[in-house]
């Protein structure tokens, strides 16, 4: 508010009458933010001035402006919300990080132009994008050595995402990373082989003509069908980046190396930052046609 009310300012008057101050409305500097008239104290005895805000704030009952951040949990409710609080003024943003990835909407955003007046940027609507338990399992372990036998049931553990692999798949994804890529099958098998062979030391291990790796334990352990491991390069897995979101395919490169005797296997998955990036895009654009507002990607230069 611009300046306090006359109750108010009676009623300041009339605490200070008998404490040797008196009350004045100064005039200060024009300057953008700041009232026209400011009321303060001034004491008689030392002609210092006062200020009277904390003793009219003890009585404020409602905030003196919107400030706060509400976190949504979904798009539509993202839009619903910012829809209810946006001005002329309101702007959206995009974090594209992809391993935490949101929208955030500034309500009291600076005016538009150079000249426009500057906003406090306090009232926000955030929406975090919610990763599906999944993609952040896949994430999570994604190029992190795993002594073999915690591989192993790690790949049992998320067979449900291990995915067919289409034909030109196949093709696409050899040319592009090189090796063989392999069906679920294959990759359920070497799972098992890796865990029957957990605490036994590597003899030997070779690259195929196929692009496959090829391991001899020693004791001559085998898969369950008697056969030595092969050791695909590549497996795809299927799987939704957001809860209850559409799910997408995306290819894994399968690595390990041999230390001390023993196998310390990691996978990479293949550009998993351009799932999300679109998807976040895409509900940009959909969040700002929705509420008319402009839209950036980055974070506002305030804080909240």
């Amino acid at each position: 508010m611009d300046q306090l009310s006359e109750t108010a300012v009676n009623a300041i008057a009339e605490l200070t009458r008998e404490g040797g101050v008196t009350l004045h409305n100064i005039s200060p500097p024009v300057s953008p933010g700041l009232p026209s008239s400011v009321p303060v104290l001034i004491d008689a005895k030392t002609g210092c001035a006062l200020s009277v805000k904390h003793l009219v704030e003890e009585w404020r009952v409602t905030p003196d402006r919107k400030r706060g951040t509400a976190t949504v949990d979904t798009l539509e409710s993202f839009i619903d919300l910012v829809d209810r609080h946006k001005t002329e003024s309101s702007v959206i943003f995009a974090d594209i990080d992809w391993k935490k990835p949101s929208l955030t909407a500034i309500i009291d955003y600076h005016e538009k132009g150079a000249a426009g007046p500057a906003d406090n940027g306090k009232h926000r609507i955030h929406y975090p994008f919610p990763l599906s338990e999944e993609w952040k399992a896949w994430v999570g372990s994604n190029a992190q050595p795993m002594k073999q036998a915690e591989f192993a049931e790690f790949i049992e553990d998320r067979i449900a995402e291990l995915a067919t692999p289409h034909e030109e798949e196949v093709s696409d994804w050899q040319e592009k990373l090189g090796g063989k890529v392999a069906y679920p099958n294959e990759i359920v098998m070497l799972s098992r082989g890796l865990k029957v062979n957990a605490e036994t030391k590597v003899a030997n291990h070779v690259t195929l003509a196929s692009g496959e790796a090829q391991i001899t334990f020693e004791e001559e352990h085998r898969d369950q069908n008697g056969q030595k491991l092969n050791v695909p390069s590549l497996f795809i897995i299927k799987l939704p980046p957001f809860f209850r979101g559409e799910p997408v395919r995306v290819p894994v490169r399968l690595r390990y190396r041999l230390q001390s005797g023993s196998l310390i296997w990691f996978y990479q998955l293949y550009r998993p930052d351009v799932y999300i990036t679109e998807e976040v895009e895409l509900s940009l654009e959909r969040a700002a046609a929705a509420t008319e507002l402009p839209a950036f990607q980055g974070t506002a230069e305030m804080k909240a």
